[in-house]
């Protein structure tokens, strides 16, 4: 039996106007009147998923999801090549959930980010501590360049074949061959030649299927077989990672201290390849007021039923806050 409560629709949802021309996709789902919760997604770039409204209770929680710029339902596509990204950062993304909660009315929630979104819970909560109720991080990510370095060459001995074919996958005279990957295939995901970029997305999204493989072998999402969303993706990754987030390295644990007297809970599989356990642990040490879980057998994955239990256990505890 699922952890995950029913399925839900949104009972309303919008486009907000940033003032920079981009179109921000929200909605809401739940109780009206609940504690307001936002889902901060993955990637960057994945977009918001129908499953993540799940995570809680709908009679206790006014449910805020959101496709973070230029993905998903939000406008323009990043798809696109001619959709400018020099306005889609980190400090662009904060910017705009601060936006949201103002136009939505909302004083202060709990936030709840996986992966790329546990980075983006932390910039914003340490900005706006104050409009921060609680928050909920699984496979917690600071993006860091280490963290970044891990994903794009420290994993290649776990994976040597897969790790050939991305390389490979470069042609001649896009990099020297020791050059950072992620720099290199930001410049063929904004080539000129659209076959050149959808390629790149799909080897891009190649090589990382080889670790989320290894964790659920039951299969890929299946949002992976468009195109035009790997291109999204990919391009919007490699526009953050090879900016390092805009964040000074570390900056998000050592400014920790600003998340004094808000309560979190962090959600950490042991078997997590993608974002191994010590960045979770540093967190943990660096916010008192936090607490590490360390699931034995999750991974990565949000839809490993252990990890999506302790999503649902940890929401439900801070339905009364």
């Amino acid at each position: 039996m699922s952890a995950l409560y029913p399925e839900i629709e949104p009972y309303d949802h919008g486009q907000l106007d940033t003032g920079d021309g981009n179109l921000i996709y929200w909605e809401a789902c739940g109780n009206p009147a609940g504690r307001p919760a936002l889902v901060l997604h993955g990637g960057p770039g994945s977009g918001c998923s129908t499953a993540a409204r799940r995570y809680f209770d709908p009679d206790a929680y006014r449910i805020i999801l959101f496709d973070q710029r230029n993905c998903g339902r939000s406008l323009p596509s990043a798809a696109d090549p001619e959709t400018d990204l020099s306005v889609n950062t980190t400090w662009h993304l904060v910017a705009d959930i601060e936006r949201l909660r103002a136009y939505l009315g909302i004083d202060s929630w709990l936030l709840f980010g996986n992966s790329w979104g546990s980075t983006l819970a932390l910039a914003y909560a340490e900005t706006h501590p104050e409009r921060v109720a609680a928050i909920v991080l699984s496979g917690v990510t600071t993006t860091r360049r280490p963290e970044i370095d891990w994903l794009y060459r420290g994993m290649a001995p776990l994976f040597p074949e897969e790790w050939h074919r991305f390389r490979q996958a470069v042609p001649p005279g896009i990099q020297q061959r020791d050059e950072d990957m992620v720099a290199a295939y930001h410049r063929l995901l904004n080539h000129p030649d659209q076959e050149t970029r959808l390629k790149a997305a799909r080897d891009w999204h190649d090589w990382e299927a080889a670790s989320i493989l290894l964790a659920d072998p039951h299969g890929l999402p299946r949002r992976w077989a468009d195109p035009a969303y790997l291109l999204t993706r990919a391009r919007i990754i490699t526009h953050y990672f090879s900016n390092g987030a805009w964040l000074e390295d570390g900056q998000l644990l050592k400014n920790a201290a600003r998340l004094t007297d808000i309560p979190g809970i962090l959600l950490q599989g042991r078997f997590d390849i993608e974002a191994p356990l010590v960045t979770a642990w540093e967190l943990a040490r660096a916010w008192p007021q936090s607490e590490l879980s360390i699931l034995p057998h999750a991974a990565h994955s949000t839809a490993n039923p252990d990890m999506s239990a302790a999503i649902v256990a940890a929401t439900d505890r801070f339905r009364d806050i």
